[in-house]
């Protein structure tokens, strides 16, 4: 009786998850919290520069997944980098839930400018998502994950390993610009001041016409394609 009971609470505890998997509650909706991603299908999302999905991203228990493409070694992509098409964000907050396989390497884009034959991180914002522990891209503390890539460091400590769920929620407005991991705030910055453009003259985005132009005030949200199994679900937005 005891296992009966216990098996019917176990299923029911699972049964809840799955219908609230990317799904918005009704306190979120009264936020202004809306879902881009349906855990269903890539509505709404297309390759950088495309009209359509790349072929390597799949949809695995209710979770997009990236994975490394047919011919190509881990860690080389297949410029399959995508973008939630449908809408270009000015002032919000953006949540989303991560996790990598041993090793994974990939990041989420945000005030991204598409420009023709152009990669997503020629003029973007990428906070990194990372395998802290093995990945090879693990030596330089602005490249783990959370942080703003070769910019700003995140505090490892605030990062669950390989193959359990992070969150990241990503906040910019008017310019101002915070990283909050797993419930953590990580990074925090201006965009457009003079601190900011010192920043960039530090990074390896110095020469990259894109930041030489300007991150834009208004852009996509994207997620990348390096050549890595990474699993992105509850990816939600509001407006600010």
């Amino acid at each position: 009786m005891y296992k009966n009971i216990l098996f019917l609470v176990v299923f029911l505890v699972m049964l809840s998850s799955c219908n609230t998997m990317n799904k918005i509650t009704r306190k979120e909706k009264r936020e202004g919290w809306v879902a881009l991603f349906n855990g269903k299908d890539f509505s709404g999302w297309r390759q950088v520069n495309g009209s359509k999905m790349p072929a390597n991203w799949t949809i695995e228990d209710h979770a997009m997944k990236v994975f490394t493409a047919e011919g190509k070694k881990p860690g080389w992509g297949n410029g399959g980098d995508i973008i939630f098409a449908d809408k270009q964000f000015r002032n919000y907050e953006l949540s989303i839930d991560w996790k990598t396989s041993k090793a994974g390497n990939s990041g989420i884009f945000y005030n991204v400018r598409e420009e023709p034959g152009q990669p997503i991180y020629y003029a973007a914002l990428e906070a990194q998502v990372l395998d802290n522990r093995d990945a090879s891209d693990n030596v330089i503390a602005s490249h783990l994950a959370g942080s703003l890539y070769d910019m700003l460091a995140a505090d490892p400590a605030t990062v669950k390993p390989a193959g359990e769920w992070n969150n990241l929620v990503i906040k910019v407005e008017n310019g101002n610009v915070t990283h909050t991991q797993n419930g953590v705030p990580v990074v925090s910055y201006q965009l457009w001041t003079p601190e900011w453009d010192i920043m960039v003259k530090k990074s390896k985005f110095k020469n990259f016409p894109g930041f030489k132009k300007g991150i834009s005030k208004e852009g996509y949200i994207g997620l990348q394609d390096h050549g890595y199994p990474v699993w992105f679900r509850n990816i939600k937005i509001r407006e600010l």
